[in-house]
């Protein structure tokens, strides 16, 4: 009787902390697969069914903040002298690995935004590496078919600040220079502080789409993320 009573305390304790660790758990994982959703939760995001969400953390007349969760993209690196061959040569080789070359076979739809990562380098004549990165759908963030060319891999981007400008019509070599020098100098008025080494160049729209589209320059945050304008007016940071 007194082990059955035992084995009884024992359980009344433990249930209830097993039961709170799979809360716990479960909700972690919402968390996760809330930052990859429905692209009716952005405005962004008009020709796939899920999208790169995130949290506004303030906005600037130059710039905005904006707080990123970890996810997962499946990547390839290409060396270029330009972002527009760099892109085209990645895009294929990730398009061919979302259509079936992977080891199931498995047909992965498209999401958005599409970035590159790019690393900052002045120098026309010297190549650089550009990482192209697709985002991997909710369902596919927690377990995915290894790809089968040797080129393409996963990258699991660390939970991010980073500051953003945003503009239209294409994203090429000449509008991807202008833009990031023109964020980097409106973020250097006010002292921000700013991973330099690279920028991502983001992408939201296929080349069929003409008219109204978006493309953005993001510069990871170091430190605290700075909320004002040059004169020192704040602009809801939280």
């Amino acid at each position: 009787m007194k082990n059955q009573r035992d084995f009884c305390l024992l359980t009344e304790w433990v249930a209830p902390r097993v039961y709170l660790a799979g809360l716990v758990v479960l909700l972690s994982v919402a968390g996760v697969e809330a930052r990859v959703g429905n692209s009716t939760e952005s405005s962004f995001c008009t020709e796939t069914k899920e999208c790169l969400l995130f949290d506004l953390v303030c906005k600037t007349s130059d710039f905005e903040v904006r707080h990123y969760s970890s996810v997962r993209w499946v990547s390839t690196d290409v060396t270029s002298h330009l972002l527009d061959i760099a892109q085209v040569t990645g895009f294929l080789r990730l398009y061919k690995y979302i259509n079936g070359a992977n080891v199931d076979g498995v047909k992965i739809d498209m999401t958005a935004p599409i970035i590159v990562k790019v690393e900052e380098d002045d120098s026309f004549w010297e190549s650089t590496v550009f990482t192209i990165n697709f985002l991997l759908p909710s369902a596919f963030q927690g377990n995915v078919s290894e790809p089968t060319d040797s080129t393409v891999y996963f990258t699991d981007m660390p939970d991010m600040k980073v500051y953003v400008r945003d503009y239209g019509g294409l994203m090429i070599s000449i509008t991807d220079a202008l833009n990031r020098k023109w964020l980097a100098k409106n973020l250097k008025k006010v002292n921000a502080s700013y991973v330099e080494e690279f920028h991502y160049a983001v992408k939201y729209d296929s080349p069929t789409q003409i008219l109204n589209r978006r493309n953005e320059v993001w510069y990871v945050v170091k430190g605290d993320p700075v909320c004002s304008d040059p004169d020192g007016t704040q602009n809801g940071a939280r």
